[in-house]
């Protein structure tokens, strides 16, 4: 089957999803929701499983940030930050127990077919899925080093997805990486005023 009109419409969404998460818009949802859902049915056709799954996550998290950024409270508005202490260990928790939990699914699903474990693709899709997670999870609480993790796993993303054949997407994530890296400038500043009181 042909994936690659809807591979294009995808990266344009990701693209949009990632340039506004960089402004700090709440559309950064609503474009990645509609490339998340695209690229679950992507990932599926090619065997990258687990980024079918952090896909599936992804729209999660879609939700569940729209529903962060946009929530009314007595509270002040979710503001940019850094990790504290406990984030950082929390982040290490989180990204060891998607790792487990990732091999765990792929060796229960998809343990017999011995092509698709021929190569290191399964245990780089599996790193890259739960750096992404991690990414994700710090996005929807607005804090910077989120775009750290964003950073590494377009580094990895842009050969592996060449390696499977998705030019498109290797491009996406090269773009991906350009905008990661503006986007850690861009909130590092911003946290930092909210910090000095600048």
């Amino acid at each position: 089957m042909d994936t690659s009109w809807l591979e294009f419409v995808a990266v344009v969404f990701g693209l949009a999803s990632v340039w506004f998460a960089k402004q700090e818009k709440i559309l950064v949802y609503p474009t990645g929701i509609i490339s998340v859902l695209i690229y679950i049915f992507i990932c599926f056709n090619v065997k990258l499983f687990a980024d079918a799954g952090i896909n599936l996550f992804y729209f999660i998290m879609s939700v569940y940030g729209w529903y962060m950024w946009t929530k009314k409270t007595d509270k002040p508005p979710l503001k940019i930050s850094f990790n504290s202490l406990k984030d950082w260990i929390i982040t290490g928790l989180v990204f060891l127990l998607s790792l487990g939990v990732i091999i765990f699914l792929l060796k229960y699903f998809n343990g017999d077919d011995t092509d698709y474990w021929s190569t290191n693709v399964p245990y780089i899709d599996t790193f890259t899925t739960s750096v992404f997670i991690v990414a994700m999870l710090l996005m929807a609480l607005k804090k910077v080093e989120s775009w750290i993790f964003w950073i590494i796993g377009d580094v990895i993303s842009v050969p592996l997805y060449t390696y499977k054949g998705l030019v498109f997407t290797s491009f996406q994530f090269l773009v991906f990486l350009i905008l990661a890296v503006m986007g850690y400038v861009e909130w590092k500043r911003k946290a930092l005023n909210r910090y000095t009181g600048s």
